[in-house]
This record gives structure tokens, sequence and C-alpha cells, in this order.
């Protein structure tokens, strides 16, 4: 049985991390969906809480028909990069590659001596976080960049809501 690991905040989780997961689950057995910086929340960088990114993605995988070969787990950061690798080791069950787009994680986990498998972006001009968060801010549609079942859930959440006010409250720059 082989498992495959992919990190990412998911704030919150789209169409571009769903190819990722179908990628990665056409290659492997189960996936380990690590929730990363799972310690931030309400602010607009990561304004979903660990929990809410966990019960999205659980009821998308459920939908989908591959909740059983989805394992999610919270990941803490603790800002520093180079023991990362080991406390993410420590907290998620047994892995055989790592799946990232991020050259810093890759690299990271490489010196671990782990495989890893960089991932193909799609659309990553559009899919991203960010670019949902910022279309919420400006009132643009966003609901065709997330599959219809984390858009139920993140109107349920008021995630859109949730956003204007971190926004307007914060004048917090967005990243």
């Amino acid at each position: 049985m082989t498992r495959g690991l992919f990190i990412g905040r998911f704030q919150p989780f789209h169409n571009g991390h769903l190819h990722v997961v179908k990628e990665i689950l056409s290659e492997n057995d189960e996936i380990i969906i690590g929730i990363g910086s799972a310690q931030d929340s309400f602010s607009l960088k990561n304004p979903l809480t660990a929990g809410e990114r966990i019960e999205m993605i659980r009821d998308l995988a459920k939908e989908m028909g591959f909740l059983e070969r989805v394992i999610i787990v919270p990941i803490p950061d603790i800002h520093e990069n180079m023991v990362w690798p080991a406390r993410v080791m420590e907290l998620v069950p047994k892995f055989d590659r790592v799946y990232s787009g991020n050259e810093l994680v890759l690299a990271l986990f490489e010196n671990f001596g782990v495989k890893t498998i960089r991932i193909k972006h799609v659309n990553r001009y559009i899919y991203q976080g960010s670019v949902i968060r910022n279309k919420i801010i400006s009132g643009e549609d966003w609901k065709d960049l997330v599959p219809e079942k984390v858009y139920q859930f993140l109107k349920r959440v008021g995630f859109e809501e949730r956003i204007k006010r971190l926004a307007r409250n914060n004048g917090e720059v967005n990243k």
C-alpha cells in the first residue's frame, strides 16, 4: 500500500487542490491531507479554523466517494524549517512520498531523505486562496473556483461575511 502526503493551508479548498488530490489518489492507495498553519484562523490569510478546513475537505471527499482513502491531519507551524519535516513525520501516519508545489517544502523533505514529487499546478493564476479571498473583498464572483460542496460549506459557515469583516476591521494585507 502506498500513501502520499499533501500539505496546504486550504483557505479555502479550491478546484486546483481537488485536481492535485485526484492525481495523488491515482498514484497512491491513500492520501494524507495535512492542514498547514493549523493554529491560525480568523485572519485574511487564514480565515478558516483547522476544524472548518477538516470538515470542508471531509464533506467533499465523502461526496466524491474517496473518504475511505483520505486521512486529514492538522499541522501547526513551528517556524523552524530544518526540523519541520521531522515534526510533520511525528504528527502524521507513515507516508511514502510528499507532493508539493512549494520549493521549500520539497527541499526540506528531500533533506530528510523523503521522496518528493512536484505537483503540476492547474490554472494557478486563478486557483489560489488569495485570489478567491480578494474576489470576495472586491465583490466578484468566485463560486466556480471551488467545488460546489465546498461552496455550500463556505456559505454555511459565513465565509464571505467573515472575509469582508476581516478586510474591514483588520486592514490586513491579503497574502
